[in-house]
């Protein structure tokens, strides 16, 4: 038996913030349970909802040496959905309305968490093989368990895998602070090790100490060793790629399931979508009072309002396109100048633009469900959930190629007869634009080669469980 322990910030259903709580939420449950018992361990926010904090039972608690105080650690645990969370307890640090606030304070609670989350271990009757840590609120456990923890017996041999969501978040601050919160000696603080561009970078330190990097997809995992996507540490991920691998993530197939959805208006499957989707886009059509047509193209966009999202393309074209027979159903906040522009449309455009901005998993499910097209242009997209579920959902995706777009969406070949989605490479939007319009083209004129590309499209394994088995592979590799 192989035992793991994720290291997170967040996790479903106990608190979310993006994609990082759905993957250290979901993936514990898919490795076979006979050879990985795979746990969780993370904060107790004070703001997570109150019947997960009434279900928490006390395991144990100790003083610890932090930040020149003796500091309270309160460990809690419970059993979800046959998984066992444990949560590091300290009002002090997991109070607040969110799990984050300003950086400054982040940095002394994650280092807090970190150094907790070790000193708790011998103490909840569990010792892991390997703590996979995931982004930079964790980044300094794979440096304090080379540091002070290697010369207990315990912690002797446990091996750490450090892996990056999203390397733009990274964990900056002035070394002098960091130095005195976390007790390390200067010797951490050098170019080759903590130190980066004179600040503290907590995810450089995992990525230097751990045993093991891991990114969300194969191309991400190859574009954040160029300058363009490496964020200042593409040396270090150049240095480190004999260590470094790609895994694309999953989503819950339960939880977005067309046949089952609870949230949408029309149930369908991969056999009678032909006929039952369409039903969700009359409905859309309806409840946004866009102009009642099945031969409308309707496009989706469930996002964050970005520029990371690939929205100054959208922005660029946004007239253009609506010259177009088309229409288009938004979901998602952000940057106030995206707000408004598409609210700006949708007052232009009534018949054709419905802006929702606003987040709601309902609507976004709704969405999924009833646009034919679902359009994502990112600039870059570590992995990215939105192509997947609409993969899922049968809407086809159409996206740019970087990261885990390229990886999981397959260009439409109309000569052989092959894709699942429509993909364009160059950050240019009329570059976009272009391939919009010939997605376009196939749906009006060639309706047999555009539900084969939905059947493809629905056939694809984006689930969990292909996911956890290359981790599993990668754990094999790291304990034999």
């Amino acid at each position: 038996m192989k035992n793991v322990l994720f290291a997170t910030s967040e996790s479903v259903p106990f608190i979310k913030t993006g994609g990082l709580a759905d993957v250290a939420g979901s993936l514990p449950k898919c490795f076979p349970k006979d050879k990985y018992d795979v746990r969780v361990i993370m904060p107790k926010y004070l703001c997570m909802k109150q019947e997960y904090l009434d279900q928490l039972s006390y395991k144990s608690h100790f003083y610890m040496d932090f930040n020149w105080k003796n500091q309270y650690v309160g460990i809690l645990e419970m059993v979800h959905d046959g998984i066992t969370f444990y949560f590091i307890d300290n009002e002090e640090y997991f109070h607040g309305s969110t799990p984050y606030g300003n950086i400054r304070a982040d940095v002394e609670k994650f280092a807090f968490f970190s150094k907790a989350l070790l000193s708790a271990l011998p103490l909840i009757g569990f010792r892991p093989d390997i703590v996979h840590c995931h982004d930079w609120q964790t980044g300094l456990v794979p440096v304090y368990l080379k540091e002070r923890f290697q010369g207990d017996e315990f912690f002797r041999g446990i091996k750490s895998v450090m892996t990056i969501h999203n390397l733009k978040f990274q964990g900056v601050w002035d070394v002098k602070t960091i130095k005195s919160i976390t007790g390390l000696s200067d010797y951490f603080f050098t170019p080759d090790k903590l130190e980066a561009y004179k600040d503290s970078n907590y995810l450089k330190g995992g990525i230097v100490y751990a045993d093991a990097i891991t990114t969300v997809s194969n191309t991400y995992a190859e574009e954040i060793k160029t300058p363009f996507y490496g964020e200042g540490l593409d040396g270090l991920l150049r240095a480190r790629s004999n260590s470094l691998r790609g895994i694309v993530n999953g989503i819950d197939y339960h939880e977005y399931n067309p046949s089952t959805d609870a949230y949408i208006v029309q149930k369908y499957d991969a056999t009678n979508f032909r006929k039952e989707k369409v039903k969700n886009k009359r409905a859309m059509q309806e409840e946004f009072n866009l102009d009642q047509d099945d031969k409308k193209f309707m496009i989706g966009i469930v996002s964050r309002l970005t520029d990371q999202k690939g929205f100054d393309l959208i922005a660029y074209i946004m007239d253009e396109l609506c010259q177009e027979d088309i229409q288009i159903v938004v979901l998602g906040t952000g940057e106030e100048k995206y707000e408004n522009m598409f609210r700006h449309f949708d007052w232009k455009y009534g018949n054709k633009v419905a802006a929702n901005i606003y987040y709601s998993e309902a609507l976004s499910h709704k969405i999924y469900a009833a646009a034919d097209a679902f359009l994502m242009p990112s600039l870059f997209e570590p992995c990215g959930l939105s192509q997947l579920m609409s993969l899922r959902y049968g809407t086809v995706p159409i996206v740019r190629e970087t990261g885990g777009l390229k990886d999981t969406v397959i260009p439409y070949n109309e000569y052989e007869g092959t894709g699942t989605g429509f993909s364009f490479s160059n950050y240019n939007a009329h570059e976009m634009l272009g391939t919009i319009r010939y997605a376009k083209h196939i749906f009006n004129t060639k309706k047999r080669e555009w539900n084969k590309l939905i059947d493809r499209a629905m056939e694809a394994d984006f689930s969990w469980n292909v996911s956890a088995k290359k981790y599993a592979e990668m754990y094999d590799w790291l304990i034999g």
